[in-house]
């Protein structure tokens, strides 16, 4: 048989036509192999296919041979991914809320070729999420990339920051002036991006919404407070932050009912101690910032959790509820 011009890619092509168009429940015949190799151009003969299959086996891809009747097929199946692992992928970025549309199905498109043409037919599924609104800013998924790399060259990073008006215009901050800050970690929480960094001029940690961050660069300046951070449990610190709203971190006592253990623990971890109080309530005492946004959630779980201290705790308390009582007057 002559040889063709893409003779020298036959493997490379054979490998292509098994990732692509085979796994656990989908085979080709020899003849259909040879029929699609001849599309790419590429000539084949049986003996050939076979010693092929063995180069293959030799570099880490297994073959498999299977008889179904008077008929044999090979195929794939060991692969990098299994199916409900880019299932999985596949919900985390269709729900992420700082991923936009676009790039959310340009990354959906491009984790479907790490399995069969079959199989990527089940990643086209919609994950619904209540009430997820996704992000409008495409820079960010280049903005997380950036913050990685200064913190990999141990930089400090420059950017502009930015809130939202009731015209839907941005409004940056500090008069549109650059922050510098040094970053030290990247959290994820409420399905947003935070940087987490140290602001030399106020000599303390910060956090920022990398989907408000805009013109980011790194500098040749070092990162600064290194000392504080080895002292900082990045995790701690973002759980005691309600929905990453700041304000003055303070040790707080509630009063739990004991059917509310599940809530405590799925917001606070499995780390806390959680003492008995009588038959019916626990108390537990965590650090957190002691924002609206802890005051909203202590008022979300209703008479199952209550803040019984510190004092300074429980008058904003008391205040907070008398001004929403008023406003609804």
């Amino acid at each position: 048989m002559p040889r063709s011009e893409n003779q020298k890619l036959k493997l490379l092509y054979l490998l292509k036509i098994l990732l692509t168009e085979t796994d656990a429940e989908h085979g080709l015949s020899m003849e259909e192999l040879i029929e699609k190799l001849a599309r790419e151009g590429v000539n084949a003969e049986r003996k050939s296919i076979y010693a092929d299959f063995l180069e293959l086996e030799n570099y880490g891809v297994e073959v498999q041979k299977t008889k179904e009747g008077h008929n044999t097929y090979y195929r794939v199946v060991d692969r990098d991914f299994e199916l409900s692992e880019l299932k999985f992928l596949v919900d985390a970025v269709q729900a992420a809320k700082f991923i936009t549309e676009k790039k959310s199905n340009e990354l959906i498109k491009k984790l479907e070729k790490m399995t069969s043409i079959h199989n990527a037919k089940k990643l086209q599924r919609q994950v619904i999420i209540s009430g997820r609104v996704k992000a409008m800013n495409e820079s960010i998924y280049y903005s997380v990339d950036a913050l990685h790399d200064a913190i990999n060259n141990n930089r400090t990073v420059r950017f502009r920051y930015f809130n939202w008006n009731a015209k839907k215009e941005m409004v940056f901050r500090h008069g549109g002036a650059y922050y510098e800050i040094s970053p030290w970690g990247l959290v994820w929480d409420d399905e947003y991006y935070y940087l987490i960094g140290y602001d030399a001029e106020a000599g303390k940690i910060k956090h920022y919404r990398v989907d408000k961050m805009k013109n980011i660069s790194y500098t040749d300046n070092p990162r600064e407070g290194r000392e504080l951070f080895e002292k900082t449990d990045l995790q701690q610190y973002s759980r005691s932050l309600f929905g990453m709203f700041g304000g003055d971190i303070m040790p707080v006592r509630l009063e739990c009912k004991n059917e509310f253990a599940g809530i405590i623990i799925d917001r606070f971890g499995t780390d806390i101690m959680m003492i008995p109080h009588d038959a019916e309530h626990f108390h537990v005492t965590v650090d957190v910032s002691f924002s609206m946004q802890f005051i909203g959630w202590v008022t979300s779980v209703s008479e199952g959790v209550k803040v019984i201290g510190p004092d300074k705790a429980v008058e904003r308390m008391k205040e907070t509820i008398d001004r929403m009582k008023d406003a609804y007057k």
